[in-house]
């Protein structure tokens, strides 16, 4: 019989709508508690989804000894904070991406899992996905032979709002740390290994973010990636990937159910619906890892989760654009 892991939602706001949906379709997931800063808020989203219990703090949240694994998502400047005081209790987390903000951060918290000696996660949910998962497969197998480029793109149309997080610099708005670290650590996951060379371009907006940011990668050894992120544009949602015998497309890559294949032998469709939000597939392999009694999962493991964000450091760096807290805390 496979055991039964408890959750914790802390934190719930839009993203955890899409967890809890995913939740469900996970088979050893136990829906048990949501903690907010707000009890009320924790009660209705408890009720809606059908949570055993409701806390009206976090710390309440990581006191309960039933909670098994918390799901971590607040705004990204709180990712930290809430992530260690969830470890600090030993309680396993899977962590919102970004992970965090900066690379200063990710290291504290990466280091505050190791001292505790519990399962910590970014949460990169596209990892996970049937599609993504078939595509690593079909180049393990030579199916487009060595990949030479890649382009991603992530891209929406907001309107400007000081108001809103995805606009704001106090709670690291902009495209980049929103969506552009989709198409980083996708990039990342194929390839293997962060770039070397990176030229980027950023539109920062009146609000002080990244409205649009574009970047090409260089991998050296002839490997490239081209990445694209807005807030403020819409763009396909695509990736394709470039072999030296084909190609693999993957529409919609960052949710996607399918993937085109182009190579020698012709062009060939896969398809992979899923059932609810597709959040299920990371939680399946936290639990997972938590039952083999690993620290981390070997398919989003947590140097590479630290190496995308130095990736994103960079980015931003060559912009100056750092945001009004990691002034005061001296990041530079």
């Amino acid at each position: 019989m496979s055991a039964k892991y408890k959750w914790g939602i802390l934190a719930p706001g839009n993203i955890t709508h899409r967890f809890a949906k995913g939740l469900a379709q996970a088979p050893d997931a136990v829906k048990y508690a949501v903690g907010s800063r707000d009890l009320g808020r924790a009660k209705k989203f408890a009720d809606e989804y059908g949570f055993e219990r409701a806390y009206g703090s976090y710390e309440e949240l990581v006191s309960d000894a039933e909670v098994d694994i918390v799901y971590v998502a607040p705004p990204h400047p709180q990712h930290m904070e809430c992530t260690m005081l969830c470890l600090d209790h030993k309680k396993a987390v899977v962590c919102e991406k970004p992970f965090a903000v900066n690379a200063d951060q990710a290291s504290r918290m990466i280091g505050c899992a190791k001292k505790n000696g519990v399962f910590l996660m970014e949460c990169m949910w596209t990892r996970f996905l049937p599609s993504v998962v078939k595509t690593r497969e079909l180049i393990a197998g030579g199916a487009i032979g060595r990949v030479r480029h890649i382009n991603a793109d992530f891209g929406f149309r907001a309107e400007p709002d000081p108001n809103s997080r995805l606009f704001a610099p106090n709670s690291a708005g902009g495209s980049l740390l929103d969506v552009g670290v989709y198409n980083i650590s996708f990039c990342g996951m194929i390839y293997g290994k962060q770039p070397d060379s990176i030229k980027s371009h950023m539109e920062i907006g009146g609000t002080g973010v990244d409205e649009v940011a574009s970047a090409l990668l260089s991998y050296g050894e002839g490997q490239t990636a081209f990445v694209m992120s807005a807030v403020r544009l819409s763009t396909n949602h695509e990736a394709v990937i470039y072999g030296e015998e084909g190609f693999i497309k993957l529409p919609s890559y960052w949710n996607g159910k399918s993937l085109i294949l182009s190579n020698g032998d012709g062009k060939r469709e896969f398809d992979f619906p899923y059932e609810a939000s597709g959040f299920q597939f990371e939680a399946i392999e936290a639990m997972a890892c938590i039952g083999r009694g690993l620290t981390e999962s070997p398919v989003m493991p947590l140097a590479e989760t630290l190496a995308v964000i130095k990736t994103l450091d960079k980015i931003r760096a060559a912009h100056d654009l750092r945001y009004p807290f990691e002034r005061n805390e001296g990041v530079q």
